[in-house]
């Protein structure tokens, strides 16, 4: 098997078989991210890709999940991916989950009945960042998206029958925009209902243009109590029944779980305690 650069996935494929379709991020220009720097975007060749997953097949005798790489395999040629997909269903039956990430714009780009192909074809969870739902925190940042074009993506793949996991980022909107950061970002949740929330905490990092903008005071960072008000904010603007919430990473100041919506109210008690404790987490984070 071959890699190309560092290659990151989410905490909770920290266990799968990761083979990279794509390298680096076709977007790759967020302020605040350092990701996917040291290597240009580019398709891997199906074949190399297919030569990858037969050396794992023949070097693991048992492989559990599969996270197909990098930063957007989703906008891989919907005729590749299916050829993925239809190996690992052949020549690795026992896989329970294949995933990978996906840019509003892989999904935006995908027709409806390519998405729900891919479904059938056992494509079972996709990664979204949300970051926010605020459109002037979003172009701030340079997402590259606006927050209704990144809901339309997520319920794309809702419809299509994906299990979704979407990102936000505590923190995001700094001083100026916190409390519209918190709302609409609660909203834009509100309307993709993805199946799980992962809420990661902005680090600073030396490099990045948020960071530059940062020293020159252009944007102001919250206090680790603000980003925790601020998470309060967005908890109570989230109705999405089912929706599993988590902000247990290790960029964040305090670790908080629950499900929408019965589990409101203790994820705010939650919050509430870890405000009046002052104890904050401690983070090591190097990248985002």
């Amino acid at each position: 098997m071959r890699y190309e650069g560092v290659v990151y996935r989410p905490p909770s494929e920290a266990r799968s078989l990761i083979i990279q379709a794509t390298t680096g991020c076709s977007h790759n220009g967020c302020i605040f991210c350092n990701m996917y720097k040291e290597k240009p975007f580019h398709v891997r060749p199906i074949a190399e890709v297919m030569e990858d997953f037969a050396a794992a097949r023949a070097a693991y005798p048992y492989i559990d999940r599969i996270f197909i790489a990098d930063g957007d395999a989703l906008i891989y040629q919907t005729e590749g991916l299916l050829a993925i997909l239809d190996y690992i269903r052949q020549h690795i039956p026992e896989c329970r989950r294949v995933a990978s990430y996906a840019t509003p714009r892989s999904l935006l780009q995908k027709s409806q009945e390519e998405l729900d192909l891919l479904h059938s074809h056992g494509l079972e969870m996709l990664y979204l960042g949300l970051e926010s739902g605020c459109d002037a925190v979003l172009s701030f940042m340079n997402k590259g998206a606006t927050a209704a074009e990144i809901i339309k993506a997520g319920q794309k793949a809702k419809k299509a029958g994906v299990q979704l996991s979407v990102t936000v980022i505590s923190g995001l909107g700094g001083v100026e925009r916190w409390k519209e950061h918190a709302i609409q970002t609660g909203k834009a949740l509100s309307a993709i209902r993805p199946d799980y929330v992962g809420e990661m905490t902005l680090n600073l990092i030396p490099g990045t243009a948020l960071y530059q903008k940062v020293q020159s005071g252009e944007f102001r960072p919250l206090s680790p109590r603000e980003i925790l008000e601020e998470t309060k904010i967005l908890i109570e603007h989230v109705d999405a029944e089912g929706c599993i919430f988590r902000s247990n990473h290790i960029s964040n100041y305090a670790d908080i779980r629950g499900t929408f919506n019965e589990g409101r109210e203790d994820m705010l008690a939650q919050l509430d305690a870890a405000i009046a404790r002052g104890n904050f987490k401690e983070r090591h984070y190097t990248h985002m």
